[in-house]
């Protein structure tokens, strides 16, 4: 059979092979996402290969249609280009799975390696549909009447279509067929649906067999499927997992065997590339009501309740408010709940209501309890919700630095500006800033070099793990450690007719005595190694993969 050789039916190929390019382009970090995160550099990747792949595509497209400008050879290249397409979702899990445990082992040589292979996992099926635009363009002079001289018409007419197809894609990949049918899916959606575009053009038996052999693929997919990945951490079983609107969600069951034999049940909520737990809830709580039991042995959500203890004299009464920027699924508005009862009030900030929902379904997250009335959750972005907002707080907490890159802009003088305006008299800013397990603490001076701008004293509570709790006070405290013990041995005396002031105690203790890294301490100006970071100027991305090849070499 011979294929169409209609002007429009070639303009409409060049449209709709666009919005597979793009299509295509936007599952590709959706992909990625689960293994290395959605950071900058992770889109500067996505983004160069593709603008590679096109532009090979495009020379590669140009030089075939010189030599050979037949219709049917075009058809095949989108025919083959959708093939490749359903190849991709079989084979990415192995190579994937590999990614995980070069980035376990923070390996920086096997990171960048699976990146790149998974990358290179989309340049058949990109650099084949970036030949359309070329290849239509030379048919079109071929059959124009005007020949050359409706060149420039021609390639306008063509881009044109091919970029409306592009934006299109785009809008309905991201709007509406990665929510609705998953990464995968839709991958083989676009698989199919090339195969069958060039079906129609070439109306080859041949091309029938190129879309069975794509079904027969997503069949196999169907078979084999048994979720994204494993949960990423010692002792889980995954619970649920799901793709949102921002990232992969997964909970896990966690058990933690104790040297005495006892059993503790955990949930943890994993995120993207699972490098970090974001949040943990120990299940225990609901049968014993006792804050101890909502302590994560020396997590960084443990230190979140005892930084307002920095100011002198300060009493458990003293502290009714928190906003915290980052909430996941509210491991330390439960703790604030627990310590310091009902009505505190919270104003909780999740960018992703996703996370919010697994939060309430997995994690027993009280902020639509009619029991914690002044308990809210708000789906925004944080700088976004604390420029808006008209409260104030005696805690803002800043957890929303997910591994292993943050947000620029949560870091910067700016930002902490507008933190420190929306602090009571004696508030504090609470910043958990990460460091790896070898103690290099860039990034925590980083941040603390920039808050020491803002703010009259900084101070750093180091956890049982490698976190650096960052605190930030309103107003000069003086001698803060000192405060910090004070406090600690008043609340010694009232925690026998209130026991449920243990928590706090224990909490202060550990960082008294146990911080991994040093006692509760003062960060001076003398110690700040860094210039402050702006909006303007806040390279997060190179200090961190600064930290990941440093600590890649070491091994």
């Amino acid at each position: 059979m011979q294929p169409i050789r209609s002007d429009r039916f070639l303009l409409l190929v060049v449209f709709l092979a666009g919005i597979g390019t793009l299509g295509i382009e936007m599952v590709m970090p959706r992909l990625l996402a689960p293994f290395f995160g959605t950071s900058q550099p992770i889109w500067a990747v996505v983004i160069g290969m593709t603008l590679a792949y096109l532009a090979a595509g495009y020379w590669l497209g140009g030089r075939l249609a010189d030599q050979q400008p037949d219709e049917r050879r075009l058809y095949w290249l989108i025919a083959w280009a959708g093939l490749v397409c359903a190849v991709i979702p079989l084979v990415a899990r192995p190579i994937l799975q590999m990614a995980q445990l070069a980035l376990r082992s923070v390996a920086a040589g096997g990171f960048l390696g699976a990146l790149a292979v998974v990358v290179l996992l989309f340049a058949a099926p990109v650099t084949l549909l970036a030949t359309v635009g070329p290849f239509a363009v030379r048919l079109r002079i071929k059959q124009a009447e005007a020949g050359i001289a409706a060149a420039g018409r021609t390639v306008g007419t063509i881009s044109a279509l091919s970029t409306l197809g592009s934006i299109l894609g785009t809008f309905l990949t991201v709007l509406v067929l990665i929510p609705l049918l998953g990464t995968n899916t839709t991958l083989f959606l676009f698989a199919g649906f090339l195969v069958v575009l060039a079906l129609i053009g070439l109306r080859d038996w041949r091309a029938a067999l190129l879309l069975l052999a794509v079904v027969a693929l997503f069949g196999a997919y169907r078979s084999v499927a048994v979720g994204v990945k494993s949960a990423d951490c010692r002792g889980c079983q995954l619970l649920a997992e799901s793709e949102s609107d921002y990232t992969y969600i997964q909970v896990a069951e966690q058990t933690v065997e104790y040297n005495n034999g006892s059993v503790d049940m955990r949930r943890v909520l994993i995120l993207n590339e699972g490098q970090a737990i974001h949040s943990l809830y120990r299940q225990k709580y609901e049968q014993t009501g006792d804050p101890l039991d909502l302590l994560t042995d020396g997590g960084p959500w443990d230190y979140f309740s005892v930084a307002p203890y920095l100011y002198a004299n300060v009493q458990p009464k003293d502290v009714t408010s928190l906003a915290l920027l980052g909430a996941a699924a509210g491991s330390i508005p439960k703790q604030f709940l627990a310590l310091y009862g009902p009505s505190t009030v919270i104003d909780a900030v999740e960018i992703d209501a996703a996370i919010s929902a697994f939060g309430r379904r997995y994690f027993a997250m009280e902020d639509q309890n009619p029991a914690f009335p002044n308990y809210t959750t708000y789906a925004q972005d944080a700088r976004f919700w604390l420029a808006t907002t008209n409260r104030t707080y005696d805690v803002i907490g800043m957890d929303a630095y997910h591994q292993p890159y943050i947000p620029f802009h949560l870091t910067t003088v700016e930002f902490f500006r507008e933190v420190r305006a929306k602090l009571n008299p004696r508030g504090v800013a609470v910043v958990n800033a990460g460091r790896p397990a070898s103690g290099d603490d860039r990034l925590v001076n980083a941040l603390a070099s920039t808050m020491r701008a803002v703010f009259p004293q900084v101070y750093i509570l180091d956890t049982r793990f490698s976190n650096a709790i960052l605190v930030g006070v309103n107003q000069p405290v003086g001698d803060g450690t000192a405060n910090f013990s004070a406090n600690q041995a008043a609340l010694g005396q009232v925690i026998e007719r209130e026991p449920h002031y243990r928590a706090l105690w224990l909490v202060m203790q550990w960082a008294m005595t146990e911080g991994r890294f040093g006692p509760v301490r003062e960060f001076t100006p003398a110690q700040a190694r860094f210039t402050p970071f702006t909006d303007d100027l806040a390279p997060v991305e190179t200090l961190i993969d600064g930290l990941i090849l440093n600590e890649a070499t070491r091994r």
